[in-house]
């Protein structure tokens, strides 16, 4: 299975791609309100001895009430190494599944059961185990962002950071014409294949945030901003149709960098420093120039932690609808219910955890 070019991939999957449940939109809430929660929060997971795991995406101030906020495989790393009773994972379903397969003596909580995954939705281990059979020979290498039952059929998992070099690992040690069935993310097999230069079988899924960065957004942002850097997220499924475009050339590479999450907010808190040391805020035609930017090509909740990172750079989304609606169905009143009631539960069983570790634990392995 070949990934197809953009035009026709979004055309294929338009009328397939899972959609979050409609729900009535919450009031805002105000200054007041927010802090109240985040003090019944703090109180509660200290009764539960729980740690508060947020992703990059959540809205911010679910992320400010966290005890530590990152990306869906740093989260996992810092669960597995909790001593708390209790994880509740502000994120999206697989990633509260991965904890419960890191973490099994420990009671895994999501505030929303309903917060999935577009692209952990494009495959499921019936289409996996089908499609197995076709090349019995065959070795999967599987994205983290996928359900622990597709995890539990795979051999390898892999972020959009190591997924060449997963493959890399993968033909040195099973021989360089073994056949590779990559997936769910169209965009990023595409572009491992562009690096390694030989072809594999790739599933045909992508992620609903990232179907809309397009190169035509990404050009007409950088061009209203020609002195800013391009920041890609590499770990992101929302941004490996970017990783595409830059690496088949639809993209200018100049001033691009891929970063992970710990990368960007290293970046953030370098250009705050280099800021201070011209002599504070620039810009307002200032004598130490003009303001300086970056264009962030991943979903828009990023901006907020790299914000306050450094709030005297100017952080743009390069596309500003780019925002998935199941991360942001994590709210405080349901991250507090979830506490107050133990509700929610994501308890992976053993018979597919056991299995799903396997390649989790060989994507760690390769680093």
């Amino acid at each position: 299975m070949r990934a197809p070019q953009p035009a026709e991939a979004r055309s294929l999957m338009a009328s397939a791609l899972p959609m979050a449940p409609a729900q009535a939109s919450a009031p805002a809430l105000s200054a007041t309100e927010i802090a109240c929660l985040q003090r019944e929060v703090r109180a509660l997971a200290a009764e539960r001895n729980a740690v508060i795991l947020a992703h990059n995406y959540q809205l911010p101030e679910v992320q400010q009430v966290a005890d530590y906020v990152g990306d869906s495989l740093g989260l996992s790393r810092r669960a597995a190494g909790s001593d708390s009773d209790t994880i509740v994972f502000c994120g999206v379903h697989f990633m509260a599944e991965t904890a419960s397969v890191l973490c099994p003596d420990k009671t895994v909580l999501i505030p929303d059961p309903d917060a999935g995954c577009s692209l952990a939705a494009s495959i499921d281990a019936e289409q996996l185990r089908d499609w197995k059979a076709r090349y019995p020979d065959g070795v999967v290498v599987m994205y983290v962002n996928t359900t622990a039952e597709v995890k539990a059929l795979t051999d390898y998992c892999c972020t959009s950071a190591n997924a060449v070099e997963v493959v890399r690992h993968v033909l040195a040690t099973h021989g360089e014409q073994t056949e590779i069935l990559f997936g769910p993310d169209m965009w990023l097999g595409a572009y491992v294949e562009r690096q390694l230069g030989r072809r594999m079988h790739v599933w045909d899924g992508e992620c609903h945030v990232h179907a809309g960065i397009r190169p035509a957004d990404i050009e007409a942002t950088r061009a209203a901003h020609p002195g800013a850097e391009f920041l890609i997220h590499p770990e992101c499924g929302c941004t490996t149709s970017v990783m595409e475009y830059v690496a088949a050339g639809d993209v200018s590479a100049e001033g691009v960098h891929m970063l992970s999450t710990g990368g960007m907010l290293s970046y953030a808190h370098a250009a705050e420093r280099e800021v201070k040391r011209a002599g504070g805020q620039p810009g307002n035609g200032s004598a130490a120039g003009p303001m300086r930017e970056a264009v962030v090509a991943t979903e828009t909740g990023m901006l907020y932690p790299l914000q306050m990172a450094a709030p005297d750079v100017r952080f743009i989304a390069a596309n500003p609808e780019a925002s998935c609606v199941y991360m942001k169905m994590i709210t405080l009143p349901k991250l507090r219910d979830s506490l107050r009631h133990m509700r929610h539960e994501v308890r992976v069983p053993e018979e597919i955890a056991s299995r799903a570790r396997v390649p989790i634990d060989r994507m760690v392995a390769i680093g």
